[in-house]
């Protein structure tokens, strides 16, 4: 479809908790007079934050709606709760702690209108220092969680199996099976007819997810490099190491049973719970030390607490 320069096609949906100054960079980027133009809302779900990181003055000519959970929602639930509150054609999922460039909503409108096959559009992401990250990933398979939990994936011809697509510089736009929820944009209608990010992924995974389920209606993830955002990563969920492990490890489980065979479900669990806590303290000991083995004991800790009480109530 054609569209003019004045037209706000999109809305912006941020999910924050304690995101420190993160949010208020973020939204200042939005408001640059390059990206306003296409912005018709600005929506952030606050999943409770305690750390003020919402005390601050917003940008005066950014329209932004503050929704305030008042208990941690998840980063799935509280972003279907923030884009049903938006009208625009296009909306673009943004963490709080990425800050758009100069002209990145202009490429994601020209990307999707390449192809109708377009069904979702991720920004190349940078750090501080303006290097472009690898981020897009391969879907996961059940034998790549194996490789990963053995620590085989740092050996030369099984690298392709890591998380990211280490093995391309990410300097060209192309179809990609997942780009980074950190930066991305899906058209209104088609997250609505999948029916938005699946609520049972309380952080991370979701956004492969939502990947693989586009894939299964025939449309394609599309990395664009016109476009770009300054990403720190890891974001709130840095301050707390071990539930941070810890919601990777069950959203793993999450996909797997989700979207793998049943033997490659009961293998992803086989490994990640009796093989992969000791390759990641071996790892922790030669690469950093102690402190990282507390994490890493932390997160299995609460892990295994967790699928206990699963257990006791099932």
């Amino acid at each position: 479809m054609g569209t003019s320069t004045g037209d706000k096609l999109i809305d912006v949906v941020i999910v924050n908790w304690n995101s420190g100054m993160h949010l208020a960079a973020c939204l200042r980027a939005l408001a640059a007079p390059s990206e306003r133009h296409r912005i018709r809302g600005v929506t952030i779900v606050d999943n409770g934050s305690t750390d003020g990181s919402l005390d601050f003055q917003l940008p005066p000519d950014l329209p932004v709606f503050i929704d305030r959970a008042g208990s941690n929602l998840g980063f799935a639930r509280g972003s279907n709760r923030a884009a049903r509150q938006g009208t625009a054609p296009y909306i673009l999922l943004l963490n709080p702690d990425a800050s758009i460039e100069p002209g990145a909503l202009d490429a994601v409108i020209a990307s999707f209108n390449r192809s109708d096959a377009i069904g979702i559009v991720g920004l190349r992401l940078c750090d501080q220092a303006g290097n472009t990250l690898r981020t897009c990933s391969r879907f996961p398979t059940a034998r790549a969680f194996i490789v990963r939990a053995l620590g085989l994936n740092l050996l030369p011809g099984l690298k392709h199996l890591g998380p990211f697509m280490r093995d391309w510089a990410h300097t060209e736009s192309r179809i990609v099976d997942q780009v980074m929820g950190a930066c991305c944009a899906v058209p209104r209608a088609l997250f609505e007819d999948i029916g938005g990010f699946d609520e049972r992924f309380f952080l991370y995974y979701e956004d492969v997810d939502l990947a693989k389920r586009v894939q299964k209606i025939n449309r394609i993830s599309w990395f664009e490099t016109a476009g770009a955002a300054r990403h720190i990563g890891g974001g709130s969920s840095a301050a707390i190491p071990g539930r941070r492990l810890f919601y990777i490890l069950s959203s793993r489980f999450a996909y797997a049973r989700k979207h793998f065979s049943l033997l490659g479900y009961l293998a992803t669990l086989f490994v990640t719970l009796l093989i992969e806590p000791w390759s990641r303290l071996a790892a922790e000991v030669v690469r950093r030390g102690p402190v990282k083995m507390f994490v890493v004991l932390s997160g299995y800790a609460i892990l295994f607490r967790t699928l206990a009480g699963a257990k006791s109530r099932g």
